[in-house]
């Protein structure tokens, strides 16, 4: 079972109509969306006819646009109340003990009020989440993630684990394009704090009965293109078997961000690039060829 997923669905209107148009045309069955948008409940109504038919997971967002807890959460933001607050800078903050007792409050208190927002959109009322960015996995944000789960008391079926198999992209290192050092090292950071994460909660996760799956998606962020992505599913089919699950995640990022309007709302210099970028649309005609395979 391939979980072919789009980042970021709610950002925008006409964003997040290029979003679904993958799942209408395309494989997409499966999209984050983001708790502190103005723009999320207009998005949502426009998908109530088949949300049931996607795997709909929150995005905890600590970069694009302001928090929900307002000024609770200043230490998170700039003076014009936005996000500022770096993935290497909360690394660090997770490792002081000073500041992490400072952070950890209000980090806590914006996770749990993401998470509420979206509680009406989760499927039975049972929580997917993810993190944009994958700041979910800074340990002070997944300390803060696992204390409101099990305080709250929320039902939970899945996490997302970026974790990647690297021996996946070296079998197949001669056939794609795109791949960059800045990735590599996203990967060894992130394969790192997923095993930090799982290790510190492993009889939590157990008890909640969190779905494991194989993750594909940061060794060739931004550049998921059809010609790239093909090649290495038989080789993640092959290792699946070998573990012997059937269960992946396929990370895209389709919804491009072209109103003008909607670019100069953008708080986050990276997203601002990233969303911008002509590669989005490449990502988004992925999702259609894999779907159109599909079909067959």
């Amino acid at each position: 079972m391939i979980e072919y997923h789009a980042d970021d669905y709610g950002l925008f209107p006409e964003q997040s109509r290029h979003i679904m148009e993958c799942y209408h045309k395309g494989a997409l069955n499966g999209i984050s969306i983001m708790p502190n948008s103005p723009y999320l409940k207009e998005c949502m109504d426009e998908i109530s006819d088949v949300r049931e038919n996607l795997f709909v997971t929150v995005h905890l967002n600590f970069v694009e646009g302001k928090p929900i807890s307002g000024s609770k959460a200043n230490k998170l933001t700039d003076a014009n109340g936005n996000f500022n607050c770096g993935f290497a800078k909360l690394l660090a903050v997770s490792y002081n003990p000073f500041l992490r007792r400072v952070y950890y409050k209000q980090i806590r208190r914006e996770v749990e009020t993401q998470l509420r927002a979206c509680e009406e959109y989760m499927n039975g009322g049972v929580f997917r989440i993810d993190g944009h960015v994958h700041y979910h996995m800074i340990p002070i944000v997944f300390d803060a993630l696992m204390d409101v789960i099990k305080s709250c008391g929320f039902r939970v079926s899945y996490i997302r684990f970026p974790y990647e198999e690297v021996s996946v992209y070296a079998k197949n290192i001669g056939k794609l394009k795109g791949l960059t050092a800045i990735n590599f090292v996203k990967v060894m950071i992130l394969n790192a704090l997923v095993k930090r994460n799982k290790r510190k909660y492993s009889s939590q996760l157990a008890d909640l009965g969190v779905e494991d799956k194989l993750f594909m998606g940061v060794m060739l962020s931004g550049h998921m293109f059809y010609e790239n992505v093909k090649p290495c599913l038989k080789d993640a089919g092959d290792l699946l078997a070998k573990r012997g699950k059937d269960d992946a995640e396929i990370l895209f990022h389709p919804g491009d961000v072209s109103v003008p309007a909607d670019i100069e709302r953008l708080t986050s210099k990276d997203d601002y690039e990233f969303l911008t970028s002509s590669n989005r649309m490449k990502e988004a005609e992925a999702l259609k060829m894999f779907g159109s395979n599909l079909s067959r």
